[in-house]
């Protein structure tokens, strides 16, 4: 059968991921096999090894994979009774191999596959390739080292990870290199650091991230852009407690079906209280407060809201996933079901506002659907309104023109999800934004308004987020901008940098000036030479230099260069003033 680009792809990865581990059991004959899957940018193996692995041993285990692959070993694939199985991973002291048999046996599975190449055998599906001649040997690499718990489960053992990646040949290796190379300069977490935007604490705790003057600017910035936006657009800002009754996601669902992934209860006040994962009940509640009517509706509640969710310490990533409560710009629009069309669209044309003003122009959308066989319970039970749902949200993105994906399994619990993906600079996918459609929470809630015909009716529910996560959103832009902020963005925007000693007064005085206009700025007259301080004010990306001496005193004027440094002017501070303030005001 003749392979798809993509289908031979992941083969080609999981048949390197069996050469690494054949590579590290003959390196470590007493390492214990976990999984070595294709993922998404390569493959991985996991090993419960001897001893700690070092970058070192990295080339060490590529050696031996090359005379693996040199050697040429056919993938030969059997089917065997699991009870064999078993015994066959007992015997080679394969504790994992020995588990993950007995999970197909509870699942009915009666005979397993395994695949052996030359001395090596390992529990696999399949499909794999002919021989490991097939794999490029100029073509991988091994690229780091992680810990990982086997089956995710951070009660049990702790493994080592390798990861590698793999591509038809050398010249797309090097290709893939040299990105991850240019990612890596853009990587938030490292410039993060650089620009004093954000810092860890391992006495505050792993994953926990403190943000600094400068960072905090950032963030004040985004916040106050996204709610003076959804102001202009009707929405009304609402504030809600951090904490909740458990009762409250009794009722909402979330404590059946998201319990998982929320902090564990307190006991508080004679009763069960939990740090909020949502805070849509919380709006709902407000909602109730009081009788609505068909008039008052859409109602369009906001909120910069905290939101705690556990997150594995295995996926923590600088700002993209940590384990503080991260910030979502979040709202519930509750309207009449022949507002939902309209309301929809206003959402999309506001999120691709917030993109095109942050300049962020890489992105796709997902229609994420509901998994119909549900057999793990994760959706709320109700077939025929999940497929009526879903039906009007695709009608909706196909009458806006919406290019779209649709995956599988991908919903939240009550209902369809359009999600807006992008990649960080590691190339890792990740949702930045979200609109979601609810026909379970206004049941749930008993929520209604009084129609035109005096009667009560059930109304409509939109989730969405417009900048998303904030946190998230932070680390997308540092990486886009690789931290040189457009104006009114940067933390500080000005740098003001006196030729020598003697015109360390007029600066002051420009100081002065500007920090009345509210431009954030930073006097850069140290005793370094002017060479220094410009190099240091580059490095930092701040996106105008002021250079002022016996000249610009003179004449009332300041030497204006601008962060790329290809032009240098002489102006007025006034005139300064205005096209500064014109740049921050339209987000050029």
């Amino acid at each position: 059968m003749k392979l798809s680009k993509e289908e031979r792809s992941k083969v080609l990865r999981h048949s390197t991921s069996h050469v690494l581990a054949a590579a590290v059991l003959e390196m470590f004959p007493e390492a214990k096999l976990g999984i070595g899957p294709a993922v998404e940018d390569g493959f991985y193996y996991d090993f419960e090894l001897p001893r700690t692995l070092i970058p070192e041993d990295l080339p060490l285990i590529e050696e031996k994979m090359i005379k693996m692959i040199n050697d040429n070993y056919q993938f030969e694939k059997q089917v065997i009774p699991a009870q064999k199985a078993k015994e066959l991973f007992k015997k080679a002291g394969q504790p994992y191999k020995t588990e993950l048999t007995e999970d197909l046996e509870k699942i009915g599975e009666n005979r397993v596959s395994v695949y052996r190449s030359g001395h090596f055998v390992d529990l696999c599906t399949g499909p794999h390739l002919e021989s490991t001649g097939e794999i490029d040997s100029n073509a991988f690499r091994l690229i780091r080292i992680s810990g990982a718990y086997w089956k995710g489960d951070e009660n049990r053992q702790q493994l080592q990870r390798i990861y590698g990646v793999v591509f038809e040949n050398k010249k797309e290796l090097k290709r893939y290199l040299f990105q991850m190379k240019e990612a890596r300069k853009r990587d938030h977490r490292k410039l993060g650091k650089e620009l004093d935007l954000f810092v860890f604490s391992n006495l505050v705790g792993k994953g926990l991230p403190l943000f600094t003057p400068k960072g905090t600017t950032i963030w004040k910035e985004l916040e106050k852009f996204v709610m003076e936006e959804e102001a202009r657009r009707g929405y009304l800002h609402v504030h809600t407690p951090d904490i909740t009754r458990v009762a409250l996601y009794k009722l909402s669902g979330h404590w059946d079906h998201y319990q998982d992934d929320m902090y564990p209860a307190m006991k508080l006040y004679d009763d069960e209280y939990v740090l909020r994962p949502m805070a849509c009940p919380h709006h709902f509640e407000i909602y109730n407060s009081r009788p609505r009517s068909y008039r008052e509706l859409p109602l369009r509640y906001a909120e910069l809201v905290k939101l705690y969710r556990k997150e594995k310490s295995g996926e923590l990533s600088g700002l993209i996933r940590h384990a503080g409560g991260w910030t979502l710009a979040d709202a519930h629009i509750i309207c009449r079901p022949d507002q939902i069309e309209t309301e929809f669209e206003n959402v999309i044309d506001l999120i691709q506002y917030c993109m095109k003003t942050l300049n962020i122009t890489e992105y796709w959308y997902q229609f994420s659907k509901w998994d119909e066989k549900n057999e793990k319970g994760k959706y709320i039970d109700n077939p025929k309104a999940w497929e009526n749902t879903q039906q009007s949200m695709r009608k909706i993105l196909d009458k806006i023109k919406l290019e779209y994906i649709e995956v599988e399994d991908e919903a939240a619990f009550y209902g369809p999800k359009l999600d807006i993906q992008m990649r960080n600079a590691n190339g890792k996918e990740d949702t930045a934004f979200t609109v979601q459609i609810d026909f379970a929470m206004p049941e749930r809630f008993k929520m209604s308004y009084i129609g035109k015909d005096g009667k009560k009716q059930q109304p409509m529910i939109i989730h969405r987020s417009s900048i998303g996560c904030i946190e998230r959103t932070m680390a997308f832009l540092i990486e886009k901008y690789a931290g040189a902020f457009p104006a009114w963005l940067a933390p500080i925007q000005v740098a003001i940098l006196p030729i020598s000693e003697n015109f360390s007064g007029y600066a002051g005085k420009i100081n002065e000036i500007l920090r009345k206009k509210n431009i954030r700025l930073e006097m850069y007259d140290s005793d370094d030479s002017l060479g220094k301080r410009i190099a240091e004010a580059t490095k930092q990306k701040i996106p105008f230099m002021l250079i002022v001496g016996e000249r610009e005193e003179e004449k009332g004027t300041v030497a204006v260069r601008r962060r790329d440094g290809k032009k240098q002017e002489i102006m007025k501070i006034d005139k300064f003033v205005g096209l500064l303030e014109d740049i921050v005001e339209k987000k050029k």
